[in-house]
């Protein structure tokens, strides 16, 4: 396997206009399907990885083209770190044949803590990875049970000590709202996290998704959903106690010690362009958003026959494209620069959003200067609401 070695040289795409200097991928294998999750992914199916590496290959000469410099690389899933060694070897070989890494990159991948062999990590870290994002969900056993994790607090202690014996940049993912879950065990999860120092934390209400068995189960009376007031105490205790600890918030999930926001991230909420290759991932490229089909038989199958794995495709109109900026940039704390907005959509954003931004305004939702328009703590509580409208 080759290493990714950093590129000296700035390339000239640097100049285009909207050339994707990002990308991320796809990996939908999984040991078990988790009762809450509804992303793209496929369970127990392991002799398909060397298929996926075959059509990800394919995906690669159909969109990127040609090996191109790129800031940020991001392997999510599904669980990337459950490919095999010999799979995740090929893996990054072929990322290294089509993407350079410019000087200062960002490579993320997502880690789940069972199952993770040292000879794991010291791979990830030999093929550029210098960041590292570790499900973890909770500390609790009982809570990690209901949330059918593979792991225990035994397993994370023991891979988060291997991690940080070789990465810096490591970021920790929770969720809060659990069945079970008081807003004490909340606090203490937090403060756990907070004690093993990393660098930056994700903090996500747990969601019961259409078709999950989570939600068939709270159809069913098994699973008994947090009300609102309670879900919105854990996240007031998120926002209130992680900036205490010196983790500034930038985003309505996320929280970060200096120098460490997520810069891939960042490319989505700044509405600038990327590549999304593998099933269920989403592109956006020349303007037009492009999410690849969803089932990963389906994307497999298209895409070793030579064709389109993609699965729904919208190319926006320039008041649709201003009103998706403005939506995306509102997730983050800095909020809606206004200048800068309209020297990206050509439309004032007052102007476009008068009656909405007026009246979250007055709600006390929107915080509205003339320089931005940025979501107050309560209103991110409400962000959801306020993203409907603004569409």
């Amino acid at each position: 396997m080759n290493e990714f070695t950093p590129t000296s040289l700035a390339s000239p795409a640097r100049l285009g206009k909207d050339v994707p200097r990002s990308a991320y991928i796809h990996v939908p294998f999984c040991v078990h399907r988790c009762g809450y999750c509804d992303f793209t992914l496929i369970a127990g199916r392991d002799q398909l990885m060397d298929d996926y590496l075959i059509a990800l290959e394919k995906e690669l000469e159909r969109q990127v083209k040609t090996r191109r410099e790129i800031d940020t690389l991001f392997l999510g899933g599904g669980t990337p770190s459950h490919l095999t060694l010999p799979v995740l070897e090929k893996l990054f070989s072929l990322l290294n044949e089509w993407f350079e890494l410019a000087p200062g990159y960002e490579f993320s991948m997502e880690v789940n803590p069972a199952g993770l062999l040292v000879e794991k990590i010291d791979l990830f870290r030999a093929a550029g990875i210098n960041r590292i994002s570790l499900g973890l969900q909770s500390f609790d056993n009982e809570i990690l049970k209901t949330l059918e994790r593979d792991h225990n607090r035994n397993d994370i202690e023991r891979v988060v000590e291997q991690l940080q014996d070789r990465f810096e940049n490591i970021s920790f993912d929770l969720i809060f709202g659990v069945p079970g879950e008081s807003v004490a065990l909340w606090k203490e999860t937090l403060s756990r996290a907070v004690s093993l120092a990393p660098p930056h934390i994700s903090t996500y209400g747990l969601t019961f998704e259409k078709g999950t068995d989570f939600w068939i189960r709270r159809e069913r009376g098994e699973l008994r959903q947090h009300t609102e007031e309670v879900e919105q105490e854990m996240y007031r205790m998120s926002m209130e106690y992680l900036p205490e600890q010196g983790y500034d918030q930038y985003e309505i999930s996320n929280f970060a010690k200096p120098g460490f926001t997520c810069r891939h991230n960042q490319v989505y909420w700044n509405g600038a362009s990327y590549f999304g290759l593998g099933p269920g991932a989403a592109r956006y490229l020349d303007g037009v958003r492009t999410t690849n089909h969803r089932s990963v038989l389906t994307w497999l199958k298209r895409t070793l026959a030579g064709e389109c794995g993609d699965g729904e495709s919208e190319e926006l109109n320039p008041e649709e494209k201003a009103r998706e900026l403005a939506v995306i940039q509102l997730r983050t704390t800095a909020g809606i620069p206004l200048k800068e907005f309209e020297l990206r959509s050509s439309y004032d954003l007052l102007e476009l959003s008068r009656s909405v931004i007026d009246k979250y305004h007055q709600a006390g939702w929107l915080e509205v200067t003339d320089e931005v328009v940025r979501l107050t703590p309560e209103g991110r509580f409400v962000a959801d609401t306020l993203v409907v409208d603004f569409l």
